[in-house]
């Protein structure tokens, strides 16, 4: 492990301090917002990787105007780039205040709304710029010996925290100083791969002073010790915040390595005192995920999420309240049905808005610090919502359905009447032609209640209108997580209004397990994977076979992640109901998976423990069901798609799964990435996999043709 100072001397270069207004980089290849054609008014895979994508809104100290980023993608460079754009609180005077060949992140207003900081390369490595809030006058403001990945300013303006990764020493290396040329890595415990990449930095929290538009030298607050800090891989500033008065810290900490950490999620709470650089646990017998700290407007009290056990990663995520003069812990959720999903305190610090899945929809709602009482403000319509700030006596926050990505509204607390304020892709959205979505209400095998949404073709209705004997050809959507909500999302792969743009329904089943419908709905899943949410797949695509436009004889099930285990496991228990499949990195074989994932405390929870605790009847259960077990009962075609970067549900999954359907006999394809995770993120793969997915399923449920 490399100390800040050792940071300090292995930088080859000392970065200069440059100034430029704007920016002096050639702007010719500049990705910028893109114009289909779209002559025949349908949504295809390019259109849908070159849509803007609206993140990231930050409301300026006046509450006049809203800071937020644009992410554009071009197919053909194979790249994206992201603008920032500021707009007036009640929609007007929308403008791009970048036009850079760089991405511009972490955008923040700074000296009181007059000035924009934010990350850019644009000086050879990732660092902290500032800029007029037209976008004039860009100031290079850091020059770390590495590259930031976040940062967070205090509200006095004075001192900015810094997340920075830190190198992990070469072992081989340190033992064998002759072999260095060697490529050889050596491990002695567990995690030492995450996610995408194999382990070799972490990153740690580092403060220093920000002067007259200039950031001093910084210190590592956790100067030593060998923990994640944002946890990876998604933690980032949202794990940080100052007290108003920027005499303190609060960040989110695991503190634990290896096996430890492999199979714990028991992050912590701390607060950390700047001048006298001491810090204090607030959750040491807490022992579930505590993340998300957020100190009230006066300071008198921190809120944050929290799970309550250990292992679990989608036990039920309460919002709690310390004040901090007593000590005093409430969960202000504890009679609230769901989960807190986001949250932001009000401006008088009397309230806390926060969002929530509730039935497949995510909602606004309101708490009331005092006495923990709860209301929902927006008005529950098929809309999720998505991030949250407040300006005066309304709320800005992100919106999107399956039918439309990202767009700034503005929600009006009193009431929730909502207005529309950006409208990045409206001229892309008004040449297409979308499907829409219905919402049905099924009766489970055991009884409980299961919202299904009901995605129908595009020109569906002048179709049956054309021919009262058409029918469409339907897939059953499988939700991954397992415990992700099936709400109205809108995602850039598993995109429903593609699938009805090239004439599929698509039938997605809440089943149990998924959040949104209380926790014991939720939890059911783990330690039965093979029982009753799979039971729900069946009910759901039964019940819609029988519906007159829905073709029957060309159904087909698809799903990533736990999706593509369900599929997986469908494959071997579907008794004839479906033309082919599609399973994208899914859980193959639960033996393998429970000792090559990366994350063990998932499969250690959610299959109920290993699988040589031959006493442990639950785990059993889990195992004895696992879809590989089931593949002499395989009789469909399937497709398998896997990244070989995937760490999480790694690709030899895949392989098992393709390598087992061919050597029955069974027509297959493996869609392989060498380059990619568990998602697809690199356009040009992500348009192959719309290509393929599509091939596959027209040549299974529209071409109709015999298996070989």
């Amino acid at each position: 492990m490399h100390s800040f100072k050792q940071l300090c001397l292995m930088a080859t270069t000392t970065l200069a301090v440059a100034a430029c207004s704007p920016s002096t980089e050639s702007t010719e290849n500049i990705i910028g917002r893109y114009t289909p054609t779209a002559e025949d008014h349908i949504l295809t895979a390019e259109i849908l990787q070159q849509l803007g994508r609206v993140t990231d809104v930050q409301a300026s100290p006046d509450g006049t105007k809203l800071l937020y980023g644009v992410t554009y993608t071009d197919i053909k460079q194979n790249k994206s780039n992201r603008e920032l754009y500021v707009i007036n609180t009640d929609g007007s005077d929308n403008h791009a205040i970048t036009h850079t060949p760089r991405s511009e992140s972490n955008a923040v207003w700074i000296e009181g709304g007059k000035r924009i900081a934010f990350l850019s390369s644009e000086s050879g490595s990732s660092q902290i710029w500032a800029m007029n809030a037209d976008g004039s006058d860009r100031q290079q403001m850091s020059d770390f010996p590495a590259d930031i990945e976040g940062f967070v300013i205090a509200p006095d303006g004075k001192t900015v925290l810094i997340i920075a990764p830190i190198q992990i020493e070469n072992d081989v290396q340190r033992l064998f100083p002759d072999l260095d040329k060697t490529t050889g890595k050596l491990y002695d415990d567990l995690l030492y791969r995450h996610w995408d990449d194999f382990v070799t930095n972490y990153p740690h929290p580092y403060l220093a002073t920000l002067h007259e538009g200039k950031i001093g030298e910084a210190y590592d607050i956790l100067e030593g010790q060998p923990y994640e800090c944002p946890m990876r891989p998604f933690g980032g500033v949202e794990s940080f915040a100052f007290s108003p008065d920027s005499k303190k810290l609060a960040y989110v900490c695991r503190k634990k390595t290896g096996k430890d950490y492999a199979f714990s999620t028991n992050s912590n709470i701390y607060i950390y005192d700047i001048e006298t650089r001491t810090e204090t646990d607030l959750t040491p017998e807490m022992y579930g995920y505590d993340t998300h700290p957020t100190f009230s407007p006066d300071g008198t009290c921190i809120a944050w999420q929290s799970m309550e056990r250990d292992g679990y990663e989608s036990d039920k995520n309460r919002l709690f309240v310390m004040n901090l003069a007593t000590g005093e812990k409430r969960d202000l959720t504890a009679k609230y049905r769901d989960n807190c999903d986001d949250y932001i305190w009000s401006q008088d610090g009397n309230d806390i808005f926060f969002l929530s899945y509730v039935e497949a929809t995510c909602q606004i709602y309101r708490c009331r610090v005092a006495d923990a009482t709860i209301d929902r403000i927006s008005d529950g319509g098929d809309y999720d919502f998505a991030s949250l700030c407040q300006v005066g006596d309304r709320l800005i926050a992100l919106r999107h359905t399956m039918a439309q990505p990202n767009e700034i509204y503005s929600v009006a607390i009193a009431d929730g009447a909502t207005t529309q304020l950006t409208f990045e892709n409206k001229h892309i959205l008004d040449r297409l032609t979308l499907g829409r979505v219905e919402k049905r209400w099924l009766t489970c095998t055991n009884g409980d209640k299961m919202l299904v949404w009901v995605a129908l073709p595009v020109n569906f209705d002048s179709l049956r209108a054309a021919d009262p004997s058409y029918k469409a050809p339907t897939l059953l959507y499988c939700q991954g997580g397992p415990q992700s909500p099936v709400s109205q999302f809108w995602s850039i792969r598993w995109n429903i209004q593609m699938m009805q743009a090239n004439g599929y329904a698509v039938v997605l089943p809440n089943r149990h397990g998924v959040p949104g419908f209380g926790q014991p709905f939720n939890e059911q899943i783990s330690g039965d994977y093979s029982g009753q949410c799979i039971n729900d797949y069946f009910t759901a695509i039964d019940a819609i076979a029988k519906e007159p436009w829905c073709d029957s004889d060309h159904l087909g099930a698809v799903g990533a992640s736990f999706g593509g285990y369900s599929v997986y496991y469908l494959a071997g228990h579907h008794q004839k109901r479906f033309k082919c499949f599609i399973a994208h990195c899914g859980i193959f074989n639960l033996e393998s998976m429970y000792c090559e994932t990366e994350e063990n405390w998932f499969t250690h929870f959610d299959l109920g423990g290993p699988y040589w605790e031959k006493n442990n009847k639950v785990a059993q259960r889990s195992f004895a069901n696992s879809p590989h077990k089931a593949v002499g009962e395989w009789d469909t075609p399937i497709l398998v798609v896997h990244g070989e970067k995937d760490y999480r549900i790694p690709v030899t999954q895949g392989m098992q799964a393709f390598n087992a359907a061919r050597m029955r006999d069974i027509p297959a394809e493996f869609l392989y990435f060498p380059d990619e995770c568990h998602w697809v993120l690199r356009p040009q793969n992500a348009v192959l996999w719309q290509r393929i997915f599509f091939r596959w399923l027209d040549k299974w449920l529209k071409e109709d043709p015999k298996q070989e």
